[in-house]
């Protein structure tokens, strides 16, 4: 069989190429809501995601002393606001029963937050503080689309951001 002649399936999904890869709603859950409304909302979150939650517990590597706090400090507040969306939806992830977009673009909380802290020997995520985030989290990590080879072992990514943090500690104090 030619590999290189398109199934007229192929053809209807993605008319101007027909070319894999072609995302098919009918066959997968949708990434983003249907809805406009919702579907900005989402944007919207995964933007507030990377603008506060990554930036401030990025702050929280980077920096020492006052400076740590405050970014600690901004990353719970930003946590805050995620626990709070994320009860509201009453579901077990953003996307609702499904990983979403949104919960692949807050995914970094689940796996980075934890080696973060270890290596700036902070608490953000606390289980009692933020008990849906902390459900989220296990639930994400341990999702069949997750689980696996596509993370680094925990190990490696400490002795990573451990060298990260010793050499961008005297950048980010003298820049913040």
């Amino acid at each position: 069989e030619d590999i290189y002649n398109k199934s007229s399936l192929l053809s209807e999904m993605n008319p101007v190429y027909g070319k894999v890869p072609v995302w098919n709603d009918d066959f997968a859950p949708p990434l983003l809501p249907r809805d406009p409304y919702q579907r900005a909302q989402t944007r919207f979150w995964a933007k507030f995601a990377d603008q506060k939650v990554l930036e401030s517990a990025w702050m929280v590597l980077c920096l020492e002393g006052e400076k740590q706090e405050r970014a600690v400090k901004e990353a719970i507040e930003a946590l805050e606001k995620l626990e709070e969306k994320l009860k509201s939806g009453n579901s077990v992830f953003f996307g609702g029963d499904t990983i979403g977009y949104l919960d692949l673009m807050i995914g970094f909380v689940s796996y980075l937050y934890p080696v973060w802290e270890e290596v700036a020997s902070v608490k953000i995520l606390d289980a009692l503080k933020f008990p849906a985030l902390v459900a989220w989290q296990s639930n994400f990590l341990n999702h069949e689309l997750i689980v696996g080879e596509y993370l680094p072992p925990r190990a490696e990514a400490v002795a990573y951001f451990r060298w990260r943090r010793s050499e961008l500690i005297p950048v980010y104090n003298r820049m913040y």
